[in-house]
């Protein structure tokens, strides 16, 4: 087992894993398993990347509070510049208890109810991202309610499929995501029929975990077209939100670098004046949190079978859902490096769910593991802990952020009372 290339900060020294300065076995002691371990440096070299490939854009940067939404990340990420992309009320609300800057907040979602639309324009966000008709009405209502104009931006859905997961595409036809260009055209043709809204955007976004700009360029490409009739039609365009995306190493993938994305897009933009006349807006997630995060676990014993073997730790797929919902690869690693003449093991990683679909890793060549030994996930920092659950009335886990040579609990473990919190025993129905 041994540590891809991909940039992050977690390196072994000698045997020993590290995030950052701190051993990781140390934190396992202090705080128990298991546990999702962030490194700060990480998060941030990975949006200052972004930051200055696309300099000569001035880009809006909103990472997209779905990956990661605790709420030491998100203020850390602000105090840099960083914008929000935000999909709930939920959200929201993480967002202004960070003190984010509403004008760089920008509200995707499929559904939104009423309560979360007023929410959201009473805290003066920048924007919506519109993804139907209902919707619009439904906005338009709301700043009519409230006395007050909206900016949006239309949600294109550019027909654009790339090599990635089906469930995580977004920008086909067939997705319930976007509106299709005719509609969309006509939507801005008749935007005097939304007097309380300033149709200011248009928005794409094509999927998750792509890792070459083809797609991009010829989603970026249908945009610009669809942006050029709209205003030959006397409709001002302000901002392109170009979506997120980009993907990262979770195995042998190799992706392209925030610069070689840069040099690749920017070009396409060489007749627009993006400083003044169209606003460039990323919703980068993944790209930033993914490889910024581990999951630590502790073995609690290995059996073995006719068939194959199972290491068996004290992490689940309640804790970390992609394994067995996308059938997600993730890097497992010893914390501690066994002796090099130790004898390796290939088996399944599982975990205490009773479910066939909790495991973290199948068939997977591990060192030498025995009982108590710690195993590190690596590349959880996104859709680790926010897709986690209380399936098997399980505690969650706790989030430990590392800076430096010092760490720090972000969140704290659930305890078994705040697993029946607004619960009650129905007396009536016994």
């Amino acid at each position: 087992m041994t540590l891809r290339r991909r940039m992050h900060r977690f390196q072994y020294q000698g045997r020993e894993l590290f995030c950052e300065q701190v051993p990781v076995s140390r934190i396992a002691h202090k705080i128990g398993t298991p546990f999702y371990l962030y490194s700060m440096g990480t998060f941030l070299d990975h949006f200052e990347k972004l930051k200055k490939a696309f300099a000569p854009a001035n880009p809006l940067i909103c990472f997209s509070m779905k990956a990661n939404s605790s709420l030491t990340i998100l203020k850390a990420l602000a105090a840099k510049g960083a914008g929000l992309d935000i999909v709930s009320g939920g959200e929201l609300f993480r967002a202004q208890r960070v003190g984010a800057d509403p004008q760089k907040i920008v509200y995707a979602s499929v559904g939104k109810t009423e309560t979360e639309i007023e929410e959201a324009i009473r805290s003066r966000i920048l924007m919506f991202n519109v993804e139907s008709i209902p919707e619009l009405e439904a906005i338009n209502a709301a700043a009519c309610r409230l006395k007050t104009i909206q900016k949006v931006a239309i949600r294109l859905n550019p027909d654009v499929t790339p090599t990635t997961h089906d469930y995580i595409t977004t920008g086909a036809k067939q997705n319930k995501f976007g509106l299709d260009a005719r509609t969309a055209t006509q939507l801005f043709m008749e935007s005097y029929r939304y007097p309380f809204l300033r149709f200011a955007g248009v928005h794409i976004h094509i999927g998750s975990q792509i890792t070459n700009a083809k797609p991009f360029i010829a989603a970026i490409k249908r945009a610009l077209t669809f942006i050029d009739n709209v205003r030959f039609g006397g409709n001002p365009v302000e901002f392109l939100n170009i979506g997120g995306g980009l993907g990262i190493i979770y195995s042998k993938e190799k992706p392209q670098t925030a610069k070689d994305f840069a040099d690749k897009i920017l070009p396409l933009f060489k007749d627009y004046d993006l400083k003044k006349s169209l606003k460039l807006v990323l919703e980068p997630g993944r790209f930033i949190a993914g490889n910024s995060g581990m999951l630590v676990t502790k073995v609690l014993g290995v059996k073995h079978s006719d068939a194959k073997s199972f290491v068996i730790v004290d992490a689940g797929m309640n804790d970390l859902i992609r394994p067995a919902f996308y059938g997600a690869y993730h890097d497992i690693l010893s914390v501690r490096k066994k002796n090099k003449k130790s004898s390796g093991l290939r088996a399944d990683v599982v975990g205490p769910i009773c479910e066939s679909s909790d495991f973290l890793g199948k068939d997977r060549l591990l060192a030498a593991v025995e009982t108590g030994d710690l195993l590190a996930v690596m590349s959880c920092g996104a859709y680790g802990f926010v897709m986690s659950s209380n399936y098997n009335s399980r505690p969650r886990v706790p989030e430990i952020v590392v800076k430096g040579g010092r760490f720090f609990v972000a969140k704290k473990r659930e305890t078994r009372m705040d697993l029946i919190r607004g619960e009650k025993i129905v007396a009536e129905v016994l």
